[in-house]
């Protein structure tokens, strides 16, 4: 039988433009957790003495790792798994697919909530929530089970056709490609999404009690800067909300081409995404003075002032007590499913991505062969009853385990085992107007993984001390540590498959510079392991 090579991977897509980039960069950064997180986190944190924290976060490890996932990305030209594995072979690849299969549990759940905030955006035009949103929400609309059940099949129509509607949507995109889809819809949201939140702002800047929210959000406890707490909740911020660590912003910067300025548009990104952090703050408690001051209660008796129950419980309710409240309505769910569109895209991205390079799919066949299975899962798990369970619980796990946990694998695998720090630290620098200095590399290699090591091991402590949202033993072993589980027997599972393309043909660049040359040849010395498995795989395939 004549021998087969290993297939070209297809051609990689690519951005028309630095503003295309940035404008998906920072879709993907500036997603639900901006809107409903960040405020809440603030106010619970030490309120305007947070920003101390929160600032000092991004400068020593938001910006830090956004580079180095820029920099991976950039240079070994490929989506985690591929570019991991052109970094540090076998170790570098499963670290990848762990980094995809983190955002496949992620991409599921978030549609849902996609879903749910689309639907909210239509019941703005009439306030069909009424006097009881909490009610409407957990009852009317989620239908969510009073018998105490955590499981059920029973379909709830109401999520079931938005659901299917924003996969249809979001796999679309998906399929026009980078430049024809993912950066179209990108040029036309984010414009859209900064308009439409400012409007908001202004809104709710002049509402009764906006002042008092105000004061509550950005009045300093100055004595909160001594909790470690407050320090990891600053962290956590920083890192979930720039999209860092799980394979994001290295699949999209494998899309730039070969001479682009990497870091310049990175400060960009990081700073716009947090302005809009800042601004969803102003935004929200402004709204929330208004509550208060309606209810005749202070800030600090309010109740859900985070996640699902402030999106979905209280700001309905503040809504519907608001003048022109259906007006703000729609602004704030628009807006809302704008930001969770764009991430969604995202996340989907670095799936599709790492099957196209290491299977040789198409675009096309990675939209029906990987899209639509996880769309349907997607309907069958969160279009249900109980599907608001299985979110909260899978998104605590993913977040605070698989996401941390990934980072600190790829940090201490390319920095300390590969020693590719140097080499990347070049590559940063080589071609951007604003130089990294040696300062990006300590903070990469030392302060990043410690203080991950730090959040990591405080989330297993607190998950195993007191059982998450008073569920089941038996229901968090499935949805919790069994989908962290999932993700690494998954990761095996794709990493010892044989490769269709060739991991390991690929040029690199840029040649030009007499350091580069140096380097490119230490990477080859510290990636002979890799090379050697990635020959054995295609001399597999021919055989």
């Amino acid at each position: 039988m004549a021998a087969v090579e290993a297939q070209v991977a297809p051609k990689r897509g690519e951005w028309t433009g630095q503003v295309g980039f940035i404008l998906s960069a920072i879709g993907s950064a500036v997603g639900l957790g901006n809107i409903w997180r960040f405020p809440g986190v603030a106010y619970e944190s030490g309120g305007g003495a947070f920003l101390i924290p929160y600032l000092i976060a991004l400068l020593t490890a938001g910006i830090p790792i956004l580079f180095l996932d820029y920099a991976i990305g950039h240079r070994f030209k490929g989506s985690p798994p591929l570019a991991l594995r052109r970094v540090a072979g076998f170790l570098g690849e499963s670290i990848g697919w762990f980094q995809v299969m983190i955002c496949v549990f992620i991409a599921i759940y978030y549609t849902a909530v996609l879903a749910w905030s689309s639907s909210f955006f239509v019941y703005s035009f009439d306030l069909r929530w009424g006097a009881d949103a909490p009610g409407f929400f957990t009852g009317d609309y989620l239908q969510v089970p009073t018998d105490g059940s955590l499981f059920s099949m029973a379909f709830v129509p109401s999520v079931l056709v938005p659901l299917a509607l924003m996969w249809i949507i979001t796999l679309a995109v998906l399929r026009a490609g980078v430049a024809k889809g993912v950066q179209r819809v990108n040029i036309v949201a984010i414009p859209l999404l900064v308009v439409g939140f400012l409007i908001l702002v202004v809104r709710a800047l002049f509402l009764p009690g906006a002042s008092e929210g105000l004061n509550a959000l950005f009045t300093p406890d100055l004595s909160a800067l001594g909790d470690p707490s407050v320090w990891v909740a600053a962290y956590s911020q920083i890192f979930f909300s720039l999209s860092v660590g799980f394979g994001i912003m290295m699949t999209y910067s494998s899309y730039r081409k070969r001479r682009t300025n990497l870091t310049s548009p990175g400060l960009i990104i990081a700073f716009g995404n947090s302005s809009f952090e800042i601004l969803a703050g102003i935004g929200v408690f402004s709204t929330l003075g208004f509550f208060a001051h309606q209810q005749g209660v202070a800030v600090s008796e309010l109740e859900g002032l985070t996640g699902v129950t402030l999106a979905f419980m209280t700001f309905p309710a503040i809504i519907s007590e608001m003048p022109g409240g259906e007006f703000f309505g729609l602004l704030f769910f628009g807006s809302l499913t704008l930001a969770g569109l764009t991430s969604l895209i995202s996340i989907l991205e670095v799936i599709f991505a790492g099957f196209i390079d290491k299977f040789g799919l198409t675009r096309a066949q990675a939209v029906y062969r990987l899209g639509i299975p996880l769309a349907l899962v997607s309907v069958a798990l969160f279009g249900t009853a109980t599907g608001l369970f299985a979110l909260e619980t899978i998104d605590n796990w993913a977040n605070n385990l698989g996401i941390v946990g990934a980072a600190i694998a790829m940090t201490i695998t390319v920095m300390w085992v590969q020693r590719s720090g140097p080499e990347l630290f070049t590559h940063l620098s080589e071609l951007s107007t604003f130089k990294v200095k040696w300062g990006w590399w300590v903070l990469v290699s030392v302060l990043s993984p410690v203080v991950l090591t730090y959040m990591l091991l405080s989330a297993i402590e607190a998950l195993i001390a007191e059982p998450y949202g008073g569920y089941s033993t038996g229901y968090l072993l499935i949805f919790g540590w069994g989908v962290i589980a999932a993700m690494i027997v998954g990761a095996g599972i794709l990493t010892a498959t044989k490769w269709r393309t060739d991991p390991m043909k690929f040029e690199v660049w840029p040649p030009y510079s007499p350091s580069y040359t140096a380097l490119s040849q230490s990477h080859t010395n510290h990636s002979e392991a890799g090379a050697t498995s990635a020959a054995s795989t295609s001399e597999g395939e021919q055989k």
